[in-house]
């Protein structure tokens, strides 16, 4: 079911940059296939989170249950799953007939991979006729660094994204996690499904090659107008300038701890109005007529007497106590919140069904992220929870590629499947 149905994907994709952009199809009513190899197995199989268990993130453990890894799960529903050893004869002939028989082929290893499995696009073309090839990399598939091998914090390096990160006068901070690679990921559903209209108006298939650092380099407009045309250097004494905002002047503006441990409420006043709606809403502090804070201007020029009288107030409360009320007082204002705030008490995001639960065969009952989109006709449908390791061998191998159950079996017995 959804726009969707009728494609088929064979899905060389692991990790998130290439596993959620996939996902996005499935969402939406494509046959996606992952691809993979009893003996190298997906690693966001093999790593944390897992239902019930706390364990530090990209703990990987040796003796993990292919089964049970969260990241594998939340990047995988909707999609089928078969083991293929391509090294072997049988296994790449496998393959092969997988492909003629889809008209979408995705993959995000490290570039030389599939061509060296003979892969290419012409190769490509040759099995599916008109299919559409997407590769999803760290610096894309030419030029003198595409060879190199990348995740998401070295995306954020290249593309500058960590360089305008952080505080004045301090080290780049970067980003937490791999932002880059869930961001870039979305850049490469878009794109395939771009190709995919395209193809559906003409009838041409594509070779799509989305570069996870050009994707980075698209969101750092601000800074390299700030640079060309502003003739502004990037480091320097007063930037970058963590929560503070020049333009407009904004403040108080920054995030203000509270009354639990690490808890923090974001509060960003723009101008005489509101700050003067802020005021009421602390209490008409004696410090707020001080001379410094009586303008807009002249509380940019003093932020950190300001933060730290700010924040004096902020830490009497809860996040949630404190953004409600000032919030009443219609002052711009949102508690910093974490993932039990996200799934269990924004009373916006459940509205929207962001989270839903699912059922799986191996962790049970569990929740999972939704797509951030809704249409007027269009429903996402979550049919199956992420494949169990080789779950969809038998249909693929079978009623797809029309191979007999003893053919089956006796390429599991070989170790191919």
């Amino acid at each position: 079911m959804g726009p969707l149905a009728g494609i088929r994907v064979a899905d060389f994709c692991w990790m998130g940059v290439g596993s959620v952009a996939t996902r996005m199809l499935g969402d939406f009513g494509a046959e996606v296939i992952k691809i993979e190899n009893r003996r190298r197995i997906d690693r966001p199989r093999l790593l944390p989170i897992y239902k019930g268990e706390v364990r530090n993130y990209g703990e990987e453990v040796a003796d993990a249950d292919p089964n049970r890894g969260g990241l594998h799960n939340n990047y995988s529903r909707n999609k089928l799953g078969i083991t293929v050893d391509m090294k072997t004869k049988k296994g790449r002939e496998l393959v092969d007939r997988l492909i003629a028989a889809s008209s979408v082929v995705t993959e995000n290893f490290a570039p030389g991979v599939m061509e060296r499995w003979g892969l290419t696009h012409e190769a490509l073309e040759e099995l599916s006729p008109g299919v559409i090839y997407g590769r999803m990399s760290g610096f894309g598939h030419s030029g003198p660094h595409a060879h190199y091998k990348s995740y998401g914090p070295i995306v954020q390096a290249v593309s500058g994204l960590s360089f305008i990160s952080g505080l004045p006068g301090e080290e780049p901070s970067g980003w937490g996690l791999s932002y880059m690679d869930n961001q870039a990921a979305y850049y490469n559903s878009a794109a395939l499904m771009m190709a995919i209209l395209r193809r559906n108006k003409t009838g041409k298939g594509a070779e799509v090659d989305v570069s996870a650092v050009e994707v980075g380099i698209s969101m750092i407009g601000p800074d390299m107008l700030d640079v060309t045309v502003n003739k502004n250097v990037t480091r320097r004494p007063d930037f970058p300038r963590g929560n503070r905002l020049d333009d407009p002047a904004a403040a108080p503006h920054g995030v203000y701890p509270c009354v639990a441990e690490d808890s923090w409420i974001a509060i960003a006043v723009f101008d005489q109005p509101e700050w003067e709606r802020f005021v009421r809403a602390i209490g008409d502090p004696a410090w707020a007529r001080d001379q410094r804070f009586t303008t807009q201007t002249a509380r940019h020029a003093n932020q950190d007497a300001l933060d730290s009288l700010v924040a004096e107030w902020t830490k009497q409360r809860t996040a949630r106590e404190a953004m409600e009320l000032l919030q009443a007082a219609e002052v711009t204002a949102g508690a910093v919140q974490n993932a039990e705030d996200l799934n269990e008490w924004d009373p916006q995001l459940a509205a929207r069904g962001t989270f839903f639960e699912l059922d799986h065969p191996v962790i049970g009952e569990a929740r999972f992220e939704g797509t951030p989109i809704t249409f007027s006709r269009t429903v996402q449908q979550t049919w199956r929870s992420a494949p169990l390791l080789g779950e969809d061998n038998h249909y693929v191998f079978g009623e797809v590629l029309g191979l007999t159950s003893d053919e089956i079996a006796e390429l599991e017995d070989e170790g191919v499947i």
